[in-house]
C-alpha cells in the first residue's frame, strides 16, 4: 500500500511541474469522455433503459398491417381480437385527443386519452388517488368520469378531495375517478384520461382510428403471440373479405415503438461520433505522453542507473498516466453532465420519447468508468511501455536532441494522421447532415408560409353531430374572422399545411377495373377545405377550377386532386376528364354510412407537403397524393383554420382569438402557430441531428487540431538545432516557416486522404436519414476537408514562426 501511494504522490508531483500539458490532457480527456458520456446517456434511456412500467418485456403494441406498411385498428377488429386472442393477459384501446376544460380565466386545451378499461393498469402505472375505469364506464350514459394525471391534480388545487367531484370537460361535467402517480403520465403529457366508448354504431371493420395495446401472458413469447394474430387475420379476411382481405395485424415490443429506425439510426451514429471523439482524444493524449516522455528520457536513465529496472518504472509510469486520465475522466462526468443538459434543452418537443428517463444514472456511471478505465490503458500503457525500454547509452549517445529517433518520431506522425482520418469522418458527417437540412429548408412546401396564421377549432363531437349546424357553425366563424382589422383572407379546413394529413381513404377511378381485393386499392389523403383554402395558403392552381361558394351539399360533388395524384393515378390522362370513385363516411360519425360516391375532379393544384404521421419519415420530405373535397359538402367537425394577414401574424393573435370567442366563448385556439413557425417545427429533427453532428466535428476539429500542434510543436524543439543551422546558412524566416508548415500540412493531407473511406462509409450509414445528399457529396466533403486542413495550418503556425525565431548563437550555446 504504501508502494501505491508513494507512486501516487510522485505521480502528482510531476503533474505539478508541467503545469500546461496537464492542462492541456485533462481538458482532453473530459471532452473525450464527456462527450461519449453525454450521447450515450441519450442511447440507454430512449435505446436499452427498460421502460418505466411493471414487467415492461410483456408489453406489446398490435398494429393492422399491409406490405410492410403500419395503419390504425378499427373498432370491430379490436373487439374481434380481444375477443379471440389467447395469448394476451389483457388487451385494450385508446387514442390521443385533447379536451377542452373550462371554468377558467378563458377555456384551455389539454392534451389526453381516450381509452377503454384497464389501460393504465396494463401498462402497471399506479394512482396516488382513485382508480382506473372499469368496464361499466366505457358505455354511453356511463362514460362521464375521468382520470387526471398528477400534474393536471397539482394545476388544480391539489385537492386531496378531489374524487367524486365534476369538471367541465367539452361543456360537459365529469366525476373524477383517478389520481395518476407523478411520473410517466406526466411527462406523456396525458393530462385526462376519457372512457373511450365503443357502442355498436361503432363496430365497422373499415375505419381505422385506434391504437392497441396488450400485455403478453407469463410464459408468452412475442413470437407466440404473432402466429396467434396471424391466425385471427386469417379469419377475419375470410369473413370480411372486402375490408380484412391482405390486410394482417404485427405484434411488435412496446419499447421504442414510436422511435422512427431513421431516429435510432441517428441515434446510433451518435453513439459512433461519441466514440470516435473519445478515440481521437485517446490518440492525442498518447501523443502528448509520448512528447512528455521524449523529454524525460534523461531522468529516466539517471533512474535505471541507480537500480531501477524496466518492470518499476513502468509501473511508476503507468500510475501516473492513469492518475492524469483519471482526472479527466471525473472532469469529464461533469462535463458530460453538462453537454446532457444543453442536449435536453435544445431538443424539440417529441424528439426524445416520452418514457426516456435521461439522466446519469447508475449503468451510465459504470459506463463512464469504464470508458476511463479503458481510456487509461489505452493512453497509458504504450508510452510507459516505450520510455521503460530505454537503453542508457543510446540516450545518452544522442544528447537527448532526437528522442528515440526516427521511429518514434514515426509512431507520433501516425498518430495524428490517424486523428485527421478520424476527425474528417466526423467532419463528413456534419457537411452531409448540413447539406440534407439546406435541402430540406429550401424545398418546395407548396404553400407560402409568410403572414400566416394558423389554429385548430377542437368542437366536441357532441355539438357539432349534424352536419348543416357544422356549416353554419364554421361560416359565422370565418365571418367574424374576416372582420378583424389586418386580415385579408380566412379558411377551413380538416388540417393544414405543414400539420398532419388527413385521413387515407381508398380511391378509385370512374371506369376503371375494380380490384377484387379492396386491400389493393389504391388511396389518397383526403381534406375538407372551404373555397378560400388555396387562396389563403398560397396553393397554386395548376389546372381547371378552385371550388366556389356554390359548391354545397346540394350541388354537384366536386374535387380537386394534386399533381402527384394525377401523376401517379391518371398516368398523362387529363384529369379534368375523370370521376372519383370514393367510399366516404359522414362526418361526426365513425361507421361507413355512406355509399360509394362519385366525384367530378374539377381541378389540379400543386403538391403540399406535411409533417410526420404514425412514425412514418416523410415530413417535408415526399409528395403524397391527395384529394381536396369542398368543406360545405363534407363539413368537417374539429378542424383547422387559416388566417392570411397583411401585418405580422404573431402579433394579431389576441384579436383572432376574441373574434373566435365572440362565436364560441368555451372553445380555446389550440396549437396557435404562425405557418413559418410550423415549418421551423417541421424541421426541428433535422436541425437537432445537424446540431449534434456538428457539436461532435467541433469537437473533434479542435482535438485534431491540438494534436497536430503538439506533435509540430514538439518537432521544432527537437530540431531547434537544426533550424538555427539553417537560418545561420542564409534560409530566410519565410523558408523555416514554409519548412514546418509543409511538414504539417503533408501529414493533414495524408490524414485527409485515409479519412475519405470513413467518411464514405459514414455517408452510407446516415442515407436513412438525409435528403437530397449521397453516400459521396462532392460539395460536403470539399468543404470539411478544406475547413480541416485550414486548421491544420493554423495550428502549425505557432510552431513554424516559433522555429523562426530561432537565433543560430543561443540554439549552439544551448548545444
Amino acid at each position: 500500500m504504501a508502494t501505491v501511494l508513494d507512486r501516487l504522490r510522485d505521480g502528482l508531483r510531476s503533474l505539478r511541474k508541467s503545469p500546461g500539458l496537464t492542462v492541456t490532457i485533462l481538458l482532453t480527456v473530459a471532452l473525450g469522455i464527456g462527450a461519449t458520456t453525454a450521447i450515450f446517456t441519450l442511447d440507454y434511456a430512449t435505446l436499452l433503459a427498460p421502460l418505466p412500467y411493471r414487467q415492461p418485456d410483456r408489453l406489446v403494441v398490435v398494429w393492422r398491417t399491409i406490405q410492410g406498411s403500419r395503419d390504425f385498428v378499427s373498432a370491430a377488429n379490436f373487439n374481434a381480437w380481444k375477443a379471440q386472442a389467447t395469448s394476451f393477459e389483457t388487451v385494450t384501446a385508446a387514442r390521443e385527443t385533447a379536451f377542452n376544460i373550462a371554468g377558467r380565466a378563458e377555456p384551455e386545451r389539454v392534451d389526453g386519452l381516450a381509452a377503454t378499461a384497464g389501460y393504465w393498469r396494463m401498462l402497471g402505472v399506479g394512482f396516488v388517488l382513485g382508480r382506473d375505469f372499469v368496464p361499466e364506464e366505457g358505455r354511453a350514459g356511463r362514460n362521464h368520469v375521468a382520470i387526471i394525471n398528477h400534474e393536471m391534480w397539482e394545476r388544480l388545487g391539489a385537492n386531496p378531495g378531489i374524487l367524486g367531484t365534476a369538471i367541465r370537460i367539452d361543456g360537459q361535467p365529469y366525476t373524477v375517478v383517478g389520481v395518476l402517480a407523478p411520473g410517466i403520465a406526466d411527462r406523456q403529457k396525458d393530462d385526462v384520461t376519457l372512457p373511450l366508448v365503443l357502442d355498436s354504431a361503432q363496430f365497422d371493420h373499415d375505419f381505422e382510428w385506434l391504437a392497441v395495446y396488450a400485455r403478453l401472458k407469463p410464459g408468452v413469447t412475442i413470437r407466440q403471440a404473432q402466429a396467434d394474430m396471424d391466425k385471427i387475420a386469417a379469419g377475419l379476411a375470410e369473413l370480411y373479405p372486402r375490408t380484412n382481405q391482405g390486410w394482417g395485424a404485427s405484434v411488435q415490443p412496446l419499447k421504442n415503438d414510436f422511435l422512427t429506425h431513421e431516429r435510432q439510426s441517428t441515434l446510433w451514429l451518435l453513439m459512433g461520433a461519441g466514440a470516435f471523439v473519445l478515440l481521437i482524444a485517446c490518440v492525442n493524449v498518447v501523443n502528448l505522453l509520448l512528447a512528455k516522455g521524449a523529454t524525460r528520457e534523461r531522468d529516466i536513465v539517471i533512474r535505471s542507473s541507480l537500480g531501477a529496472t524496466p518492470r518499476t518504472i513502468f509501473a511508476h509510469l503507468l500510475t501516473e498516466h492513469l492518475l492524469l486520465v483519471t482526472l479527466g475522466g471525473a472532469l469529464g462526468v461533469v462535463t458530460g453532465y453538462a453537454l446532457l443538459q444543453g442536449l435536453l434543452a435544445i431538443a424539440p418537443p417529441g424528439t426524445i420519447p416520452a418514457e426516456a428517463d435521461v439522466r446519469l444514472s447508475v449503468p451510465v456511471l459504470l459506463f463512464t468508468l469504464a470508458a476511463t478505465t479503458i481510456t487509461g490503458l489505452l493512453v497509458g500503457c504504450a508510452p510507459a511501455w516505450l520510455a521503460s525500454r530505454l537503453e542508457p547509452g543510446e540516450v545518452l549517445k544522442e544528447g537527448g536532441r532526437t528522442g528515440r529517433g526516427v521511429g518514434s518520431r514515426r509512431v507520433r506522425r501516425g498518430l495524428v494522421i490517424g486523428e485527421f482520418a478520424l476527425a474528417l469522418s466526423l467532419l463528413a458527417g456534419a457537411g452531409l447532415a448540413a447539406h440534407s437540412f439546406l435541402n430540406i429548408a429550401r424545398a418546395d412546401v407548396g404553400a407560402r408560409t409568410d403572414h400566416v396564421f394558423m389554429f385548430g377549432v377542437p368542437v366536441p363531437d357532441s355539438r357539432s353531430t349534424d352536419p348543416e349546424r357544422v356549416i353554419a357553425y364554421y361560416q359565422r366563424l370565418l365571418a367574424s374572422i374576416e372582420a378583424v382589422p389586418g386580415v385579408s383572407s380566412v379558411a377551413v379546413g380538416s388540417g393544414a399545411p405543414l400539420w398532419g394529413p388527413g385521413p387515407n381513404r381508398a380511391v378509385l377511378i370512374a371506369g376503371q377495373p375494380i380490384p377484387s381485393d379492396h386491400s389493393k386499392w389504391p388511396g389518397a389523403d383526403f381534406r375538407m377545405v372551404s373555397p378560400d383554402y388555396f387562396s389563403t395558403y398560397g396553393i397554386a392552381l395548376k389546372k381547371g377550377r378552385l371550388f366556389n361558394a356554390q359548391d354545397t351539399r346540394s350541388g354537384v360533388k366536386v374535387a380537386v386532386v394534386n399533381e402527384r395524384f394525377a401523376e401517379l393515378f391518371l398516368k398523362g390522362a387529363d384529369p379534368l376528364e375523370h370521376r372519383l370513385v370514393i367510399d366516404w363516411f359522414s362526418p361526426g360519425v365513425t361507421q361507413q354510412v355512406a355509399p360509394m360516391t362519385e366525384w367530378q375532379i374539377v381541378g389540379v393544384v400543386h403538391n403540399v407537403r406535411y409533417h410526420d404521421v404514425l412514425g412514418v419519415w416523410r415530413g417535408l420530405r415526399e409528395d403524397e397524393p391527395e384529394v381536396d373535397l369542398p368543406f360545405w359538402q363534407v363539413p368537417w367537425s374539429s378542424a383547422d383554420v387559416g388566417v392570411r394577414t397583411t401585418r405580422d401574424p404573431g402579433s394579431m393573435t389576441k384579436s383572432i382569438a376574441a373574434a373566435v370567442h365572440a362565436v364560441d366563448p368555451d372553445i380555446p385556439l389550440a396549437s396557435p402557430q404562425t405557418m413559418d413557425q410550423a415549418k421551423s417545427e417541421d424541421m426541428a429533427n433535422d436541425r437537432l441531428t445537424l446540431i449534434l453532428f456538428a457539436s461532435f466535428a467541433v469537437i473533434a476539429l479542435l482535438l485534431a487540431s491540438i494534436g497536430i500542434y503538439g506533435v509540430m510543436a514538439f518537432s521544432v524543439r527537437q530540431r531547434w538545432r537544426e533550424m538555427a543551422i539553417r537560418s545561420a546558412l542564409g534560409a530566410s524566416r519565410v523558408d523555416v516557416i514554409g519548412l514546418v508548415m509543409k511538414e504539417g500540412a503533408v501529414l493533414a493531407g495524408a490524414g485527409l486522404g485515409m479519412g475519405l473511406a470513413g467518411a464514405y462509409l459514414v455517408g452510407r450509414l446516415m442515407q436513412a436519414t438525409l435528403f437530397g445528399v449521397g453516400a459521396i457529396d462532392v460539395p460536403a466533403f470539399s468543404v470539411v476537408g478544406m475547413l480541416l486542413l485550414a486548421a491544420a495550418l493554423v495550428a502549425c503556425f505557432g510552431p513554424a514562426y516559433q522555429a523562426a525565431s530561432a537565433e543560430p548563437l543561443e540554439a549552439l550555446r544551448a548545444e
